[in-house]
């Protein structure tokens, strides 16, 4: 019986990983070590269609809103992406016919030859009459094999497996059991990285052997050449640094993963500041974009120190997803500090500046898969936009909900990340206030959640109606450990 990964099986049938893993819970689908049997996959989704692959179109439209694209250019002597992709599917259409009729094929010889045994045991007088019948009967097969030019779901489903193997690999991680694709001419680590996860790595550049791990199965591909050594008897063992490396074929690897903040090492990273926005007249981002070779390390959630060239230093949440660890987004609030002086008075693109870390424990729970509740109150978007940006680039949360109550000048900045979010996955809500009331907020998530007991919360903001939803929370019935709360400055 053929079986599939669970991030494959959700990428084939065009729904979220999180979907198909709700199904598991309730019993719908049936699962043999973590993976899915292709008749149970296509017995829980009888209208899957399978002429087109909204998948790939859908993982890429929400990978392009969680974080910013860029180009990278480089001779190649392939065809153009879409001309190669139009045959690529031109090809497994025919795939998929021929294996489908491959198949009716080997179960028509099967059945001839249990007619042939039961002719051998017949008697002789009666041989004539079942041959003709026998005759008869293999005509009338064929000519129905011949009119079926549709080939069966299951063929179907197999080649277009196959077809998106050509597109990605997936590589599977132990112990924990994290798995993740890897696309085009990307390393492990990228892919990795991208998908929001902490294989430990140093340089990411071949030199420190921070991010060597053992190729259990599978075949891999070295894309650069690396400085730091790796033994014959640890190639013989099958290690390979995953940032020199990307996968030929599907992977499982044995790697260290930071599990927890205590397992993050404490790091400074000497960046530059890429790109300054204005969002209000109190209000302004900054892109921070660190060297390819040193990127910071964190989970999403978490804080870090600027420190600007003239010494002026302020601890911030990052208001980004570790899935784009070299560009970092932090939203500065004017306050009436040097730091605030130096930031809105002449600081420009270009300019270096220090970031230290990673800090906290306001981070997402990503094995939990029940729904998320984000609560941003006023400058606490900036926490919560990292977890949810997180949370989509693991696709394992069962369904998102984001309220934002904030009064500033500049309202809701981040408004149309949060519609395009809500437009691109059918299982993320989007909730803008205008209030400033922390009560208001509460009321509004006792209508919407009657019964919020089986969901996780994520409250970040202001101290008082941080500690205020918390406090609503409990006396719903959400038991503590659901809540997870980050204070900020203002």
């Amino acid at each position: 019986m053929d079986y599939l990964s669970l991030s494959r099986a959700a990428r084939l049938v065009g729904v979220t990983r999180a979907e198909l893993q709700a199904r598991i819970r309730r019993g719908e689908i049936p699962t043999f070590e973590g993976a899915v049997a292709i008749n149970d996959l296509l017995r829980a989704y009888p209208s899957l269609s399978l002429a087109n692959d909204d998948a790939l179109e859908r993982t890429t439209r929400i990978k392009t809103l969680a974080h910013p694209k860029f180009n990278n250019t480089g001779e190649t002597t392939l065809p153009d992406p879409s001309v190669l992709l139009s045959r690529l599917q031109g090809l497994s259409a025919g795939l998929a016919d021929r294996a489908a009729r491959l198949e009716a094929a080997t179960e028509l010889l099967d059945q001839v030859g249990e007619q042939v045994d039961e002719l051998c045991r017949l008697p002789r007088g009666r041989l004539e009459e079942s041959l003709l019948a026998l005759r008869d009967w293999l005509r009338g097969e064929r000519a129905r094999l011949a009119a079926d030019a549709d080939p069966d779901r299951r063929a179907r489903l197999i080649v277009k497996d196959a077809f998106l193997r050509l597109m990605a690999a997936n590589v599977k991680l132990i112990p924990s059991g994290h798995d993740f694709f890897v696309e085009g001419n990307e390393s492990i680590l990228e892919a990795s990285v991208r998908a929001g996860l902490t294989l430990n790595y140093g340089c990411s550049s071949g030199n420190c052997g921070g991010c060597k791990a053992r190729v259990v199965s599978g075949e891999t591909w070295r894309l650069r050449e690396h400085d730091y050594v790796i033994s014959e008897r640890e190639k013989a063992m099958g290690y390979i640094l995953t940032c020199s490396h990307t996968a030929v074929t599907d992977l499982v690897l044995e790697a260290a993963e930071a599990n927890r903040v205590e397992d993050l090492p404490y790091q400074e990273v000497r960046a530059s500041l890429r790109k300054l926005e204005r969002l209000g007249p109190d209000l302004v981002a900054l892109n921070v974009q660190t060297p390819r070779t040193q990127t910071l390390r964190f989970m999403a959630g978490q804080r870090a120190i600027l420190t600007l060239e003239s010494g002026e230093s302020r601890e911030l949440p990052i208001a980004s997803c570790p899935c784009n660890g070299r560009y970092l987004w932090f939203y500065v609030r004017r306050q009436a500090d040097a730091f605030s002086e130096a930031v809105f008075g002449g600081l420009r693109p270009g300019q270096l500046v220090t970031v230290s870390g990673p800090l906290g424990d306001f981070v997402l729970h990503d094995e939990a898969s029940e729904p998320a509740i984000f609560i941003a109150h006023g400058d606490g978007i900036a926490p919560i936009k990292s977890l949810i940006e997180h949370a989509v680039s693991i696709d394992h949360i069962e369904s998102f909900q984001l309220y934002w109550d904030t009064s500033y000048p500049e309202a809701h900045h981040q408004a149309q990340w949060g519609r395009a979010l809500r437009d691109a996955l059918d299982n993320f809500g989007f909730t803008p206030l205008v209030s400033g009331r922390a009560e208001d907020l509460i009321a509004l998530i006792r209508s919407d959640l009657p019964e919020p007991t089986g969901a996780r919360f994520y409250v970040a903001g202001p101290a008082e109606p941080v500690r205020a939803t918390r406090a609503a929370l409990l006396a719903q019935g959400v038991e503590a450990e659901r809540i997870a709360t980050e204070e900020t400055a203002t």
